[in-house]
C-alpha cells in the first residue's frame, strides 16, 4: 500500500477505523520531512495491512494545530482509533519498525482500561475544583 494524503474531511475517517494508521505531518519545504518520505514510503510497502497518511501541515494548518502539531515532521499512531504514539522528528528505518511493532503488540483493552482511569482522574480533579 501506498501513503494516502489526509486532510480535515478525511482523517476521522482514517483514524476511527480498527486498525493501525501512521500519519505523517509533513511540509514540501522541510529538508527533514523530504529525507523521511522514502523511508515512510518503504514502510507502507512493506505493511500493507496498516494504513499511511500522510497531512501537508502548510495545507491544513488548522488540523496541524488541532493536533498541537509544533515541530515536523511528527509521526502519530493511531490504533482502533486511541493514539498511542506521537514523537517529533525523523525516523531511521529500524526505529519506525520497532514503533510499527510496538503499536502491533499493544494489548487495546490494557489501553482502554488506562485511559478510563486517567479520565476519571481528570473527571474527580475538575469536580473538587468546581
Amino acid at each position: 500500500m501506498t501513503t494516502v494524503n489526509l486532510t480535515r474531511a478525511t482523517i476521522d475517517d482514517a483514524i476511527g477505523d480498527e486498525g493501525i494508521t501512521l500519519i505523517d505531518w509533513w511540509a514540501d519545504w522541510c529538508g527533514p520531512c523530504r529525507q523521511f518520505a522514502p523511508t515512510y514510503e518503504a514502510a507502507s510497502e512493506q505493511h500493507p495491512d496498516i494504513t499511511f497518511g500522510k497531512i501537508d501541515t502548510q495545507a491544513e494548518q488548522a488540523l496541524a494545530s488541532a493536533a498541537q502539531v509544533s515541530s515536523i515532521p511528527t509521526i502519530m499512531a493511531f490504533r482502533d482509533g486511541v493514539l498511542v504514539f506521537s514523537q517529533a522528528g525523523a525516523l531511521p528505518a529500524p526505529a519506525l519498525e520497532q514503533v510499527i511493532q510496538a503499536v502491533r503488540d499493544l494489548d487495546m483493552d490494557e489501553v482502554r482500561e488506562k485511559l478510563a482511569a486517567r479520565q476519571a482522574t481528570a473527571d474527580e480533579g475538575a469536580g473538587a475544583q468546581a
